[in-house]
């Protein structure tokens, strides 16, 4: 198991992990997770959950598989959405720090 915060592997001992279930598109899921992992964990299936809703509201869909392709469809999206802003985010903080070097270099040229 990876912490993705870290990318670095951890390793639980079962009786340190909590076993719960999660219900996604009408199908319960036991799984066994670290404590801290459990509230995100949750807030995630709840989501998913109600993204499922919306788009079987929205989309008149019956089939499971189709709505769980969408909603992950959706997710993916927002998660590219967010890096590329992100990556867009450092590439104008690192110019700007570019720009502050050049400038103390100029400076410290003068003396």
């Amino acid at each position: 198991m990876y912490d993705s915060a870290t990318n670095h592997r951890v390793i639980f001992f079962m009786s340190e992990l909590l076993k719960i279930k999660l219900t996604i598109a009408d199908r319960v899921y036991p799984l066994s997770v670290a404590p801290e992992q459990e509230e995100s964990l949750r807030k995630s299936a709840k989501k998913i959950e109600a993204m499922i809703k919306q788009l079987e509201k929205s989309y008149a869909v019956r089939d499971k598989q189709d709505v769980l392709a969408m909603c992950a469809l959706q997710y993916a999206t927002q998660l590219e959405k967010k890096s590329t802003t992100e990556i867009e985010e450092v590439t104008i903080e690192h110019q700007k720090i570019s720009h502050l070097i050049e400038m103390i270099e100029n400076h410290m040229a003068t003396f």
